[in-house]
């Protein structure tokens, strides 16, 4: 059987939070995150890294509350369950990590749950940010606390 190679576009994506790096193949989002080593300006490769700037843009003018891109993630069986489940955190709301795992299956998920949120390779679509300590306090974001806060302030 033949190998199937896709073609994969990168781009780069200017958001008020700073850059993204965009990582699409023709019809889906791969990996979306924030490259604070990028100062070069926007390019913008493919039909989906239009529509991630534009559905971004929307976003952080209070237009969009949903993201309608097809979303193509690569991780582990249970990172996909992780990632699969932020997508169900409502605009505006949030949840703490013990949440989390209690809807995973488990509590003792806690840790696995909170290392696949580090591991989310979509930032911002897959809103990994909304998950929190169970004090409320703001915990772990690997595109920086202030982003966190920033974007739950949305």
């Amino acid at each position: 059987m033949p190998l199937l190679l896709t073609e994969l576009y990168t781009s780069y994506i200017l958001t008020p939070l700073g850059y993204m790096n965009a990582i699409t193949d023709t019809d889906s989002v791969l990996a979306l995150e924030f490259d604070d080593k990028y100062t070069s300006g926007e390019i913008l490769n493919g039909a989906v890294s239009i529509q991630i700037a534009n559905e971004l843009q929307e976003y952080f003018s209070g237009k969009r509350k949903l993201f309608t891109l097809n979303l193509k993630p690569q991780g582990t069986v249970f990172q996909l369950q992780v990632w699969e489940k932020l997508l169900s955190i409502p605009f505006g709301k949030t949840i703490s990590y013990n949440e989390q795992a209690v809807q995973l299956g488990s509590a003792k998920k806690i840790r696995a749950s909170a290392s696949a949120n580090g591991k989310n390779p979509i930032a911002i679509i897959v809103p990994c940010h909304r998950v929190i300590g169970t004090s409320g306090a703001l915990t772990g974001y690997a595109g920086g606390l202030w982003r966190k806060e920033k974007l739950l302030q949305l």
